[in-house]
């Protein structure tokens, strides 16, 4: 069973998800609605254990974390310039459709 990381950017209306291995590998990306059901069961059903889902604070934070808690996912919410900050240091960098870097954020934090 693979490790996993999951970062999501939250929109009002959709929440953009890229799921991670711990090596790097891009597991999947998708849109979903942003709403804690909505997105833990697509975590969820993916093959792995996640380690961490790291959570962009914003005004659904607080509603989208306690809902992915009692779901019983490892969620942390990462303050949004961290985010940027820990993205642009990075050297590699992935396609500019991509979410991983997000990914990769929260496995390092």
């Amino acid at each position: 069973m693979a490790t996993l990381y999951a970062g999501l950017d939250v929109s009002l209306e959709l929440t953009s998800t890229c799921v991670i291995t711990a090596e790097g590998s891009i597991v999947k990306e998708a849109k979903v609605a942003s709403d804690p059901e909505a997105i833990s069961s697509m975590l969820l059903a993916l093959d792995g254990s996640y380690e961490r889902i790291g959570l962009e604070a914003g005004p659904l934070s607080q509603w989208l974390f306690f809902g992915l808690r009692e779901a019983g996912l490892p969620v942390c919410c990462i303050e949004t310039r961290h985010s940027k900050a820990a993205i642009a240091a990075m050297h590699v960098k992935s396609r500019a459709s991509s979410y991983a870097p997000c990914s990769r954020t929260v496995s390092f934090w």
